[in-house]
């Protein structure tokens, strides 16, 4: 593939040309004031009488035109020599220009040649500008940062897409695994049908979830929040409380609530995800008997919604880990239930809200799960 020209040369040849432009004009202004300024001071002469002659550069001349025939010659002497100087200053100027614009362009060549070489695969290039901290460097400097977050952007990219791919397979492969256990069977009965359909419910249903958790980790980090209002994070830990109430009390969790008054501006549905999202989480994640406590509260220009509860015990350098994709407690993509999106969606809708998110595990086991939202 033909390399694309550089075109770096016209902008050096511009700023030469420009400059070298200014330089001509500026000495041409000088050399004119100059055959003025000598003209005028030499046809200063004292006057000689009348009839006399006085000999200038081997020529006689009378005394009347002596001012006249000086200020000539001085004109003719500073116009030869501003001649010479004029050339010389405009082929300096010239030479100076394309060699100082060369060195000051430079970096934007390294710039453009890297931008030029850069793919997916060769993004840990970078151009390492060293020489004057200028603008120059400033530029090297922040296309440096760009490919920076350009190269997290793109691993992280691949390492989700990995992930995803791993745990759909997983369902798909639960699913036609039995399809094809029941349809080998020629003595299937009802009950084998009925297990089988069973099975393969659990499956999609994982499946869509999964799906619907993907969906709503897209939208809210690729175009944020949608249709906004105010929003009190009592009511929506309330609502949330809902869905996770019925396997809390199979599980003989026993929950409790300080719903303080916490108003935020926001998409009432996100925030209800992220309030079911940690109920649920601490609901999944628990242990038979234990307990969960969720409070709201307000402040001067921060609200906040925490969710802590007991379980087992985990480590404090792998807390930022359970904000990663498919990360469940701590083991990666190895529980058999959830999609371990909940707390990478509660991130999501937190920084899509301006806010915040953070964790810390609990003594004894379990985590504390701390969302800071703008109030308003």
């Amino acid at each position: 593939m033909t390399a694309p020209r550089r075109r770096g040369g016209g902008l050096r040849a511009r700023i030469t040309l420009l400059t070298t432009s200014l330089a001509a004009a500026v000495s041409v202004l000088l050399l004119w004031l100059a055959w003025l300024l000598a003209g005028a001071v030499v046809a200063s002469v004292p006057s000689l009488p009348t009839g006399t002659t006085v000999v200038v550069n081997g020529v006689r001349v009378e005394a009347e035109r002596l001012a006249e025939v000086l200020a000539q010659d001085a004109r003719d002497r500073v116009l030869m020599a501003g001649s010479v100087a004029f050339v010389c200053v405009v082929a300096a100027t010239a030479l100076l220009a394309w060699v100082i614009t060369g060195r000051v362009l430079r970096p934007l060549h390294e710039v453009t040649a890297t931008a030029q070489r850069l793919s997916v695969e060769s993004l840990g290039e970078r151009i390492g500008h060293r020489g004057a901290r200028d603008e120059v460097a400033e530029l090297a400097d922040t296309f440096d940062a760009m490919l920076e977050r350009l190269q997290a952007a793109f691993s992280a990219q691949r390492q989700f897409v990995a992930n995803a791919s791993h745990e759909l397979r997983t369902p798909l492969a639960v699913i036609r695994t039995e399809l094809d256990v029941t349809l080998a069977d020629p003595d299937a009965d009802v009950a084998e049908l009925r297990r089988m359909a069973e099975v393969v419910r659990a499956a999609t249903l994982r499946a869509g979830q999964m799906v619907e958790g993907l969906l709503v980790l897209a939208r809210t980090d690729g175009l944020g929040v949608g249709a906004t209002g105010p929003v009190d994070l009592a009511t929506v830990v309330a609502g949330a409380w809902n869905s996770a109430r019925s396997e809390a009390g199979r599980r003989g969790i026993t929950a409790t609530f300080d719903e303080g008054h916490a108003m935020v501006h926001g998409d009432a549905a996100l925030l209800e995800r992220v309030a079911g999202n940690l109920l649920e989480n601490a609901v999944r994640h628990n242990v038979d008997g234990g307990w969960i406590t969720a409070s709201t509260g307000s402040g001067p220009q921060w609200n906040t919604l925490e969710v802590a509860s007991s379980g087992p015990v985990i480590d404090p350098e792998r807390v930022p880990e359970l904000f990663e994709p498919f990360r469940r407690g701590g083991v990666n993509r190895t529980a058999h239930t959830g999609t371990g999106l909940g707390l990478s969606i509660v991130r999501a809708v937190a920084r899509a809200h301006g806010g915040t998110v953070s964790a810390s595990p609990v003594p004894g086991g379990g985590l504390r799960v701390t969302v800071t939202l703008p109030a308003t």
